[in-house]
């Protein structure tokens, strides 16, 4: 079997590997219910800690998408590059994790995937950003066939194609996890004038907006593409920096809240009938909106 193939299976990696990887390592990770990724604990914790979803990726088209963010821990990159950004590439830095951020009312504005901050021979700070990680959301049904995969996780596993079949949910990922967290948390770095990083998928950038591209010098954001590369010989995903595109903090948040609208005429055309149902039919003689709209 050509290990490349994934028709009708929706799981790309599981515990870290990929599924059609029947090595004595994977069995040992699927037995033990651990992630190789730098998790906080070594055993994975996605979506229950006594009995995780231990799904890291899974098929879309030729993407293999991550949907869990420790999944971008691997080999810590997404930190190293973050601080070449936010520091230059002489600094001394670390990363600190899930650091509440307040607003000025006291309010909460959410935790801070990591703050990266660079520090001194002495050990005094110097300097801070933030670095947010977005895997993406899963319509439809992971965790049946997650827990057939586990009770037979053969390299040849398939699961049939049809209604609640799992799948990228790239918009719901930007509109309810993306777009509020650059907006509020984001705001509050743009505030205090410092840089930020954002670590998220090719294929996850490539449904947002075209974006207004300015030079690393003149950069609030840098925003990190990674995708999973496969490594034939070793049956296994690396993660690999693809680009880097770098924005200023308020054009790239108008342009990814500004909604392209539609034709207005594609939109009336939609109401007579709607119009029609409320009135029961029983409306008299009057011009339509579509007339009025036309005039």
């Amino acid at each position: 079997m050509d290990i490349t193939e994934h028709k009708n299976n929706p799981l790309s990696e599981v515990f870290g590997f990929p599924t059609f990887n029947n090595s004595d390592k994977a069995k040992r990770y699927r037995d033990k219910k651990l992630c190789p990724f730098n998790n906080k604990v070594p055993n994975c914790t996605k979506d229950k800690a006594n009995n995780p979803l231990g799904v890291c990726s899974v098929n879309h088209g030729d993407n293999h998408v991550i949907t869990c963010p420790i999944r971008f821990r691997e080999d810590w990159i997404i930190i190293e590059n973050a601080a070449r950004f936010l520091f230059g590439a002489k600094a001394n830095w670390t990363s600190l994790t899930e650091i509440k951020l307040m607003n000025n009312d006291g309010q909460t504005a959410g935790n801070v995937d990591f703050v990266v901050v660079s520090y001194n021979d002495k050990g005094r700070l110097l300097d801070f950003g933030s670095l947010e990680v977005q895997g993406v959301y899963i319509s439809g049904n992971l965790r049946n066939p997650f827990d057939a995969f586990i009770k037979n996780p053969s390299p040849s596993f398939r699961w049939n194609n049809g209604y609640n079949y799992p799948k990228p949910d790239y918009l719901s990922s930007s509109r309810k996890r993306l777009v509020p967290q650059m907006l509020y948390k984001g705001g509050i770095f743009k505030s205090w004038n410092k840089k930020q990083a954002v670590a998220l998928q090719k294929s996850f950038f490539k449904t947002l907006p075209q974006l207004p591209h300015v030079k690393k010098e003149k950069a609030d954001i840098a925003w990190f593409l990674y995708d999973l590369v496969l490594d034939k010989s070793a049956k296994k995903f690396n993660l690999s920096l693809s680009k880097t595109i770098y924005t200023e903090f308020e054009p790239a948040l108008l342009k990814i809240t500004t909604p392209e609208p539609g034709s207005i005429k594609d939109f009336v055309s939609l109401l007579p009938n709607k119009l029609d149902e409320r009135l029961e039919g029983n409306a008299p003689d009057a011009p339509s909106l579509k007339d009025i709209l036309s005039q």
